[in-house]
């Protein structure tokens, strides 16, 4: 026996907060989807775009996007320290190189400092040719040697001067120009190459001062990154619209199944209590024609026992006939659900035709006019007796010479037409015309049974009298008995 699981005080609280939010979860769920029924595909639409829309703007905002920083390793070069002492070897060697030129520039008489701002003027006159070095304005000021010009000197630049002799010649003085103008290229050769050394100089500088800046961030370096959480908000978007629409349809195909198999079931209710009723009023509608034909027949052998006898005896065992022909046939059709075959009905009409043929004696004559083939065709019951005793009683008996009475079945148009036709007086005319509840009773109960497909009419008969037929849609015992 497998023992039974009881929950304790803890799981059962859980389980009933489960249950509730559960039912919370699909009563939302049924009001979401219900909303999403009733509004259109197009205002649908427009509600995922600003969607959509909305998404795309709040994912940039704070709640959605922020910034993390952190510190990092250069794992290009190695760990920060084999990449720290790299830095520290490669500003040592540009120190080096810088402290090598500075030496071979103040060896050569070029040091640093020493030519900045200082060009070369040369003047030519009766004393002989001048190179000397002249400072810039803005060095000048600083300057205290001066030259025999009055021109303020550099400091430690070089100058030539070439005097010239007093009984000097032209060509003395060309060979003098010449060989000034050979010292003058020889010292700008040479302040080139001081130009030169201080730019390698500054470079170095440079390289030293880049080298210390790159170690100073190896040492600081950080990463900044930016992290999106918003980017899933769009995915979720999408995917919410996604089952918006796909709930939107199938639910919306639910509610109208639903629908459809309330409105089956009202309808299949409906019909179970229009059936119910049709039933109730046959038989009350039976009950009002069978009652009337016995208590016309009764009272008219009540009268021949007065009269003759021997003609109210055989009245008699015409109506047991009768009864005994049509009370089963009456409980068939109730079963049936109110119809039954033609050559049931007739069986019924031909024992009433000859009692009334005995209370009319030669004032009736009767004739019925009914193929073989239509015998099992479906009719139903008493109508053709009430228009018989109708004829009869409003229309033959009155007339003082009597008539003919005339039973007819056929096919027109595919369905089955049964004409009762009499030669009396006329629908409506005797004094002992009804109010017309007998056809009225036909009417409706051919409208429970077949609805617009059954019909009655009545019209007037030549040289006199009426004519009633009625209309059904035909149908074949045979053939439901063969289908069976």
């Amino acid at each position: 026996m497998t023992p039974s699981f009881t929950p304790s005080p803890q799981q059962k609280l859980w389980i009933e907060r489960w249950q509730r939010f559960s039912a919370a979860v699909v009563r939302y769920f049924h009001i979401y989807a219900g909303w999403l029924v009733g509004i259109s595909w197009k205002r649908f639409v427009l509600l995922s775009l600003a969607l959509l829309i909305g998404v795309n703007v709040l994912k940039n905002l704070p709640p959605f996007t922020w910034r993390i920083s952190e510190q990092v390793e250069d794992h290009g070069q190695g760990s920060a320290a084999h990449r720290k002492a790299m830095l520290e070897i490669e500003a040592k060697k540009a120190a080096e190189y810088a402290r090598k030129v500075a030496e071979q520039a103040q060896k050569d008489g070029k040091a640093e400092g020493g030519q900045d701002g200082v060009h070369y003027e040369v003047k030519i006159d009766e004393r002989g040719v001048r190179i000397q070095p002249v400072r810039a304005a803005s060095a000048a000021s600083a300057a205290s040697a001066v030259g025999a010009d009055g021109e303020p000197l550099a400091d430690d630049a070089p100058s030539i001067a070439i005097d010239f002799p007093k009984s000097a010649r032209p060509e003395d003085i060309r060979a003098a120009i010449d060989q000034a103008k050979e010292q003058l290229n020889q010292l700008k050769h040479e302040a080139e190459e001081v130009k030169e050394a201080r730019q390698a100089a500054a470079e170095a500088q440079a390289a030293l001062r880049e080298a210390v800046e790159e170690l100073k961030d190896a040492q600081n370096r950080k990463r900044v990154t930016i992290v999106h959480a918003g980017d899933s908000l769009v995915d979720i978007a999408i995917l919410w619209i996604l089952a918006s629409a796909v709930i939107k349809a199938m639910y919306k195909g639910r509610i109208q199944a639903e629908v459809k198999a309330a409105q089956a079931a009202e309808n299949a209710e409906s019909e179970a209590l229009k059936r119910q009723v049709i039933e109730a009023r046959m038989a009350a509608m039976q009950a009002q024609v069978e009652p009337h034909f016995l208590f016309n027949t009764l009272a008219s052998i009540d009268h021949l026992i007065e009269v003759d006898p021997p003609r109210a005896s055989q009245m008699q065992k015409n109506l047991i006939a009768l009864l005994r022909a049509s009370m089963p046939t009456m409980r068939e059709a109730n079963a049936n659900g109110g119809v039954r075959d033609l050559g049931r009905e007739l069986a019924v009409i031909r024992p009433y035709l000859e009692i009334l043929k005995m209370r009319m004696e030669e004032r009736l004559q009767t004739e019925i006019d009914v193929p073989e083939g239509l015998l099992s065709a479906e009719f139903p019951p008493m109508m053709i007796q009430g228009l018989v005793e109708n004829a009869i009683k409003h229309g033959l008996e009155p007339k003082a010479e009597g008539g003919t009475l005339k039973v007819k079945a056929e096919i027109v148009h595919g369905k089955l037409c049964v004409t009762v036709a009499d030669t009396g007086l006329g629908f409506g005319r005797a004094a002992t015309s009804g109010t017309g509840v007998g056809l009225a009773n036909i009417r409706e109960r051919l409208q429970l049974l077949h609805g617009s497909k059954a019909s009655v009419t009545v019209t007037e008969n030549q040289p006199s009298g009426t004519v009633v037929t009625i209309t059904v849609p035909y149908r074949s015992r045979n053939d439901e008995g063969a289908a069976a």
